[in-house]
Order: structure tokens, then sequence, then C-alpha cells
């Protein structure tokens, strides 16, 4: 009886304890903005036209409530399709940074609900990609991809500074086509690659030409100067020149020359006895 007399005035205590926190919690006087934030003070449900900084604010504990709305970087993505200027249909998946401007953090408590990106980021970035994709064929989506991206960037800014909305960073994740205009698009590359060695080909073959041209020109420019150099008297200068070489080179003897046939007038003969 005794044990159970204390268990119950046990739970008595938390109870009271309990309770009394969620009271002073909910007459508390001072309200806290964290950092990242800005407050929306409302009076009976009216929120008021002050835009409260980070720290601690005082506020009447029955009738006033305070209402956080982030002014941090916030990142979406999305994705969704789209038809280009020569009518293929293209898959288009973004990313973006954006943020609550700091004065108007009342604004978007009122009308947006404090939910920025359902209401307004979303259907303004897939309104946005969809009316810029149609201003270009499906090749410039990929080979002007940057001026693609700045004209959905300022698209977006359009629509969104109204509402109090900073665009940070927008970039263009990927872009998808249909199978048959990829196909089309790798056999155009492929063509491309084929022409281009071509005409590298033919441009080596060119040069090539020249070079051999060039050289047979000079050889014969300098054959044509030799034999234009060649006088007869150079030529008799070259032949006295080979002559004073063989001298040098002669030892003073007279050649021999042997013979199996000897004339008979050159036999001496003795008489025979």
């Amino acid at each position: 009886m005794e044990i159970e007399s204390r268990r119950t005035n046990l739970l008595a205590k938390i109870a009271a304890v309990v309770i009394g926190l969620v009271v002073v919690s909910f007459i508390a006087p001072f309200a806290t903005v964290p950092a990242g934030n800005r407050g929306v003070m409302t009076t009976f449900g009216r929120p008021s036209e002050e835009v409260y900084s980070e720290g601690i604010h005082w506020r009447w504990p029955i009738g006033q409530t305070m209402h956080l709305v982030s002014v941090a970087i916030k990142k979406g993505e999305g994705d969704g399709d789209a038809a280009s200027k020569d009518l293929q249909t293209v898959h288009t998946k973004v990313a973006i940074n954006y943020h609550v401007r700091p004065d108007a953090v009342v604004s978007v408590f009122r009308d947006l609900g404090n939910e920025p990106g359902e209401r307004i980021i979303v259907p303004s970035v897939q309104e946005a990609v969809k009316a810029v994709t149609a201003r270009f064929t499906a090749e410039e989506l990929i080979s002007r991809r940057s001026e693609v991206r700045d004209s959905i960037v300022s698209a977006l800014k359009e629509r969104m500074t109204r509402h109090g909305l900073i665009v940070d960073e927008f970039s263009i994740v990927n872009f998808n086509f249909s199978r048959t205009f990829n196909e089309a698009i790798e056999a155009k590359t492929t063509a491309d690659q084929l022409k281009m060695k071509a005409e590298r080909d033919l441009q080596r073959i060119d040069v090539e030409g020249r070079q051999k041209i060039s050289r047979a020109r000079a050889e014969a420019d300098s054959l044509a100067l030799q034999r234009a150099q060649v006088t007869p008297e150079l030529l008799r200068l070259r032949e006295n020149e080979n002559q004073a070489k063989a001298i040098e080179k002669w030892d003073g003897k007279l050649p021999t020359m042997m013979s199996a046939s000897v004339p008979l007038p050159f036999i001496s003969a003795s008489p025979a006895k």
C-alpha cells in the first residue's frame, strides 16, 4: 500500500513538471531566430510588416507567435520533357541554387505560405526550360549550351524577382534526346570525322608533292648551272691538272711489254761448229 502511494506521488510530480514546462514554453515572453533565418511575428494570426533578424526578440506570450523563414541558400533539382524548335523531344535535367531575399520574408511567408520551392521554383523552372528549349533546335541545344543556360536564367530571374527570390546558380545537368536522334547525331559525327581525315590526307599529299617538285627543280637548276660553267678553257685546265697528277705519280720507269712470239731479227744465234 505504501509502495503504491509513493508510485502515485512520483507520477503526479512528473506530470506536474511536464505541464509546467509546457506552460512556461507557451507563455515565454521571448522568441529566438536562429542563424540563416529571419522571423515574421504574427499577432493572433496576422503577420506584421517587420522582419526580425537573428537573435532573441520579445513577444506577448499568448497572442504573438514567431515564424521562421529560411534565407539560406537552398538547392533544388528537377527534370521534365519539352519540345525543341525542330520538334524533337528533349528530356532536360537541371539544378538550381536559390535563396529568399531577407527583406522579402514577410511576403514569402504571407503570399507563398513559406513554401517558395513548391509554389514558385518548380513551376518557374519548368516554364522557363520549355520556353527557351522551343527557341533552339536539338543540335543547337548541344552546341550552344551556355547560351541556352543564360536564356533560362534570364527567364527565371524575371519571374522569381517579383516574389522576393534570388537565383544564385543554375546549371543544365543533362540533355537527353530520342534514340533515333542520338543515332543520327552519332552518324553525323562519324561522317564529319571521316571528312576531316580525308581533308588532312589531301593536304599531306599536296605538301609532299610540292616538296618533291621543289627538290626536282633544285636538282635541275643545279645541273643547269654546272653545264653553264663547263667551258673549253675549264676542260683544258682539268686535262692539264690530270696530266700533272699522273706525272707526279710516275716512278721514271718505262712500261715493260712481254710477248710469247719474238721477231727473228731480235734473236742472236751462234754458228754451228
